[in-house]
């Protein structure tokens, strides 16, 4: 059985996504604004969540309809397969959004869709009740422009979640944006690898397992691995497919923060996500930074909830005069401050915006390399 898909993912980050999904050989491979679609069957569900490291969850798509009233909405729904994907026993709650559509009330399109789905079911079970007992099938949708979309979500928790960050600092960044960051910054694991505001580690944790080709869902569960018609084994193969495949190898990857406590819980969460023995952790002032050539990818405060505005565009003036001085350096700096490259002493290369959460950012680049 084939399955149309969509990988949400945060904006900016769609190509990244893309090129994920055809290196694992998916078909039909398209990116749209927030997401990318593809399709694929059973084994390619458990490969793509445990495998993607910039996208945010696995959704199949069931159908689309249009949704100007609620009546369209409830025809439309009742209309698609359900039955296909959910058991008489499985659990299917209800969540989603609306943007620039007539039927605006999250509440009123879950009751509507609910009631639909449970409709469709009962005349296919020829059952009146449904327990909900059994697995979860999440039901997702996505009304935009007066058109609904509807998915069953595969993955519960999202992708983001690796498993291995049960404490962050104060400001954590998003494990598929770090990822996002150690692919535009091209870092396999050849080179040297700094971050100097590492935080909860997330950074050079995500760097480490890009380096060793680790896929970031091995150890985690997921919503699919309970659905009744997605055997056991499938998930398994998937596991041994990406273990095969890899690396080993001594890596140069650091991290550094000036509080003693974020590189405690560095180590705590690199040692979780298995990459421990690849990391050098250590107590450092950024604005003493010195490397001779590698690549660093950092995210420093950004004056809105670590500290002050002002102390932020100090600490990237101060971090610039560290860091420019090192031709050899490649540089990826995450930064939602519009006076970082006043501050930071030199106009970047390239910059590409990117979302840290909702916080619109931009990733400030700078390809080093002696003229």
């Amino acid at each position: 059985m084939s399955f149309n898909m969509a990988v949400p993912c945060l904006l900016g980050v769609e190509g990244l996504v893309s090129d994920e999904l055809k290196r694992l050989g998916m078909e039909n491979v398209r990116a749209e604004n927030g997401r990318v679609l593809f399709s694929g069957e059973k084994k390619d569900i458990a490969r793509a969540n445990i495998n993607l490291r910039c996208g945010e969850r696995v959704l199949i798509v069931v159908g689309q309809t249009e949704a100007r009233t609620f009546d369209e909405l409830f025809e439309g729904v009742k209309a698609m397969d359900w039955e296909n994907y959910i058991p008489v026993m499985g659990a299917f709650p209800v969540k989603g959004h609306s943007l620039n559509s007539a039927l605006h009330s999250i509440p009123d399109c879950q009751r509507i869709i609910k009631k639909a789905v449970v409709e469709r079911l009962k005349s296919k079970y020829k059952v009146s009740w449904f327990e909900e007992n059994g697995a979860k099938y999440q039901i997702q949708f996505s009304i935009m422009k007066d058109r609904a979309i509807l998915y069953i979500d595969t993955s519960g928790v999202g992708l983001h979640k690796r498993g291995y960050r049960p404490v962050g600092n104060a400001a954590p960044l998003r494990e598929t944006l770090a990822a996002a960051m150690v692919k535009i910054a091209r870092f396999r694991g050849r080179d040297a690898f700094f971050d100097p505001f590492c935080g909860s580690g997330t950074i050079p944790i995500e760097a480490a397992m890009a380096a060793v080709n680790m896929a970031p869902g091995l150890r985690r569960h997921f919503d699919g691995e309970d659905f009744i018609w997605m055997k056991k084994d499938i998930w398994q193969k998937a596991r041994e497919e990406a273990i095969d495949k890899q690396y080993k190898g001594p890596y140069e990857i650091w991290g550094g923060d000036i509080d003693p406590d974020c590189i405690e819980i560095s180590k705590h969460n690199a040692k979780r996500a298995g990459v421990l023995e690849h990391i050098k952790f250590e107590v450092a002032d950024a604005r003493r930074f010195n490397a001779e050539s590698g690549v660093v990818v950092t995210n420093p405060p950004y004056g809105e909830r670590v500290m002050s505005h002002a102390q932020a565009e100090q600490l990237y003036s101060q971090f610039g005069q560290a860091v420019l001085k090192n031709r050899d350096l490649k540089l990826y700096i995450l930064s939602s401050s519009t006076e970082f490259e006043r501050c930071f002493g030199k106009t970047a290369e390239k910059k590409r915006k990117l979302y840290n959460g909702m916080i619109k950012c931009d990733l400030f680049m700078y390809h080093g390399g002696r003229r």
